[in-house]
């Protein structure tokens, strides 16, 4: 059995997939279905293509999780003893 993961979502593929034109034909329902029964996997020409999924799922996966200086905190670099100086040379000259 192959699994695709798609969005950090194991999607196996018994799963629903839809060719292009019945998705088109039958959006409401594939709509319905990415509510209730999760990721809907949308296929051209018999190969995966897009995946509908619910907002909510969605924004889930894209909610960013902590800041940059949050990150940049955690590193395991950050103790790490690494120079990290800039040098002090001033900027070069250019002529426009």
């Amino acid at each position: 059995m192959t699994i695709l993961t798609i969005l950090g979502v194991a999607m196996e593929n018994t799963a629903k997939e839809w060719p292009v034109a019945e998705a088109k034909a039958r959006f409401s329902e594939l709509i319905d279905r990415a509510l209730s029964d999760g990721p809907q996997l949308i296929t051209r020409k018999g190969r995966a293509t897009v995946v509908v999924v619910a907002a909510d799922e969605w924004d889930r996966k894209v909610k960013r999780k902590g800041s940059l200086a949050e990150f940049l905190l955690s590193s395991p670099l950050r103790d790490s003893g690494i120079d990290l100086d800039r040098l002090g040379d001033e900027p070069r000259d250019i002529d426009l």
